[in-house]
Order: structure tokens, then sequence, then C-alpha cells
């Protein structure tokens, strides 16, 4: 295939994931065109509990919104096959070709699922002006996830071409539910990171904002926990007998208000965010019921531990205080890491080679969380190397906006890097003072 039909389909891949957003765990529709291209290409797929442990999955919505999703999935045309091995909110894909040369096993990883924000209604939006705006109220692809997958996938064709020199064994595995921190670790206890040699993945814009930059290493990633909580207490008729309800919209109220207003901590950075908080049922009626979704972010695991442990002490003190309940749990949670540094040298010498490439930074903090970690953890713990990159590009807006879009033509630049690396790893030298060699045992 030629260079412009490449790029092209990868366009035309992204905007259709764009215009069918799909939230984590439900991403039926994306993962059966994943696991369909992946299939004609030759590689071997695996979904479904195979390619995610169940229990290890977390924020898995309900049966009642899993059943409606899987049902929208059939009207959109999804392959009845492909669904049948991903019921119950399993959509992790997994797509291995083996070589017929030795050589390491690689992963790659990329994830799928959209942003819960509605899209921008703008004229001047160009999703919008080019007709492929998210057609799905209060869902959006603004996170660079359609580009991701659609990222995936060219890389997927161009090692299929490939496949002849291929040494050793190329994982891609397409992830669930990035969004809160929420699929990795069942992808990495199902044992796709086990044995791989190296693991390469990244993220369009953030911090690099250029067309044509690549960011070999990202460090600084923040441990994260999410965190969904419910207060319930009793409802009354607010004007003639309020003294008989337990008002829990008003113990979530304070609750909040006292998060944000934990105390800073001396080993280093935290974060704490109430992102969504709801409750009652009328004007009239003293509030039975609030919920909240709150994300605790930390520059180590101990610190993210110690927002747990005062998150946890403020909910209990606030239910406490104004007589309701609370009961809260864990839905989400990504732990620290950053890239190997050995890495480097190699990944600037494949964008070197690269006429898309204008500008190489080799290291960048990001402060902020990324599900992948739990993944480059176990590579690491193994002997193995990874990194994250970020791939430049403007941004019509910051990600989870409403206005957010990126430059498509970073989709090439992501792709052919990743190709490259792949193919050339082989001949990597061993990381310093580690004496792992980069190969088959």
């Amino acid at each position: 295939m030629g260079r412009e039909r490449w790029l092209d389909s990868m366009v035309l891949c992204r905007r259709d994931i764009h215009a069918h957003p799909e939230p984590g765990w439900l991403e039926y529709r994306t993962a059966a065109l994943v696991a369909s291209r992946l299939s004609a290409l030759g590689y071997t797929v695996t979904t479904g509990k195979r390619a995610c442990k169940s229990e290890a999955r977390m924020g898995v919505p309900g049966a009642e919104t899993i059943r409606q999703h899987e049902e929208r999935a059939l009207r959109d045309g999804v392959d009845p096959a492909w669904l049948e091995q991903m019921k119950g909110g399993h959509t992790a894909v997994v797509g291995v070709l083996r070589g017929a040369k030795p050589g390491p096993v690689v992963a790659l990883r990329f994830d799928m699922d959209c942003v819960e924000v509605g899209e921008s209604e703008e004229a001047g939006h160009p999703p919008r002006q080019l007709r492929f705006a998210s057609d799905r109220p209060g869902l959006m692809h603004a996170c660079g996830h359609d580009g991701h997958t659609a990222i995936g996938l060219g890389a997927a064709e161009l090692i299929a071409e490939r496949a002849g020199e291929l040494a050793g064994e190329i994982r891609l595995l397409f992830q669930p539910a990035e969004e809160g921190c929420r699929g990795a670790k069942s992808m990495v206890e199902a044992g796709w990171l086990d044995g791989v040699n190296y693991f390469l993945c990244g993220h369009i814009g953030v911090r690099s904002r250029t067309l044509g930059e690549v960011v070999a290493s990202v460090d600084g990633f923040l441990s994260t926990t999410k965190i969904d909580a419910v207060f319930r207490g009793k409802a009354a008729h607010a004007g003639e007998s309020p003294q008989l309800g337990s008002n829990a919209l008003l113990a979530a109220c304070a609750a909040a208000l006292h998060l944000h207003g934990i105390g800073r901590h001396g080993d280093g950075a935290t974060r704490v965010n109430v992102g969504m908080l709801e409750g009652g049922s009328g004007r009239n009626v003293v509030p039975a019921e609030a919920r909240m979704k709150l994300e605790l972010r930390g520059e180590t695991e101990a610190l993210c531990e110690y927002m747990v442990r005062e998150t946890s002490r403020i909910l209990e003190a606030a239910a406490a205080m104004y007589g309701v309940t609370c009961e809260w749990e864990t839905v989400g949670h990504g732990t620290g890491g950053e890239g190997d540094r050995s890495l480097i040298p190699q990944i600037e010498a494949e964008c070197a080679r690269m006429e898309s490439v204008g500008s190489f930074v080799a290291s960048m903090p990001i402060g902020a969380s990324e599900d992948a970690t739990w993944m480059l953890r176990r590579v690491r713990e193994q002997g193995g190397r990874g990194v994250y990159m970020l791939f430049g590009s403007p941004l019509a807006a910051g990600h989870h906006q409403t206005t957010f879009d990126f430059d498509e033509r970073v989709l090439g630049t992501a792709a052919e890097l990743l190709v490259r690396l792949v193919y050339a790893c082989p001949g990597w030298p061993e990381a310093p003072g580690t004496g792992a060699s980069g190969g088959e045992e």
C-alpha cells in the first residue's frame, strides 16, 4: 500500500471511531472493528475474558448499561460473533504475530475508550465541519484515543506487510477503559505483558504541541485512585416536617468542601478533584441520597495512599455530622512510573531517519496519570524495557475539552515510528547495568 493511501486509511479510521465514541468497557463497536481488521491482516486475535482478566477490571458499568450498549452494538452492525466473545464488558483485544526468526517479544499498547463529555456544537469545530462529530450525546473522543486506535491499526498493517522480516513476536494490545485507570491492570493480570522484552506506547499531544515533535520518554506519572461514593439519608417534607429527614446532599457538599481542603504533603505534590456531585429528588424534599465521583493523585504511591486515608476520614466524618451513611468504592487505580531512559538513543536514531520528525525531545515530565504504567511496571519487573512517548500535535483545545481536536498528520508519524522501532529492537544493545539480553530466553 502506498504511503498516501495508508495515511488516508488511518484518517478515515480515526474519523469513523470519533463519530461513534464508546466509554470504558463498552467499546464493542471499536473493539470489533479492531479484531476484524487484525484478523484480516493475519494476526492471531484474542478478545473477551482471555484478553482481560474479568475480576481485575475496575469501574465496570452496571448490567443494564452493558445490556443497552450491547444492543446498540448489534444495531450498529457489529458482528455477533465478536460481540458474543466480548459480552459483559470484556472489550480488550490482542493481536499476535510471530516471526520465523528468533527475537524479542515486543508489545505495543493502544487505548480505545472515549471521554464522558459532550462534543461542541460550534459550526467551526473541525469534526463538526467535516461531518465526523460524535453521534452520541455526552460522549466524545476528547483525548485522542480515536487517533491511538487508528495508529495501532496503521502500524499493524505495515508490520503485517513485512511479516517475513519479523524476528520474535509482536503483541498489539488494544486496551479498554483507560479513562479512570480501569483497564490496563486486567490485561496485565491476563498475562499479556509476561515475557515482554520491549514495551512501547504513547499519546498524541498532552505537553507536546508541535507537529513533528517526538518525546522519547515521559516521566513524572502520578499515582491515582478513583472513588465513587454514595451518601444515604432519609427523605422528609422540607416544609411540614424537615426534622424527620437526614440530608444526604448536605453531607456530600460538606465532604466535597473538606476534601478540597486536605492538607498538602511535604514529601511531594498531591491532587484531589470532586468531578461529579448530584442528589435529591425535588425542591420540597429533604434529599435522601447523593452521589459523588472523585479522584486523588500523588507523586508517589505513598502520597496517593495518604490522600486515600484522608478521604476516607472526611467521607465518614461528613456522613456522621449529618446523620447519614456513606459507602464508597475504588473504581480505578493507576500507579506511578517512568520510561526506561536507556531506550532514548535508539528512539532518537529512528527519528533521525524520518522525514516527518522535525524535533526530538529526550524526556519530559507529564504531571498526570496514565493507566499504561501498570504495563510499564510489569515489563520492568521482569527485566524488560519500556517507554511512554508523546507524539506532537497542535491541539484545538486541551484534553477532555469539548472542542478538542488534533492534526491528523500525527497519525503517520506515530505509526511509522512504532513500526521502525519494532523492526530495529532486535539489534538494540543491552540496557546498561541490567545484563538483560533483549531477546528470547
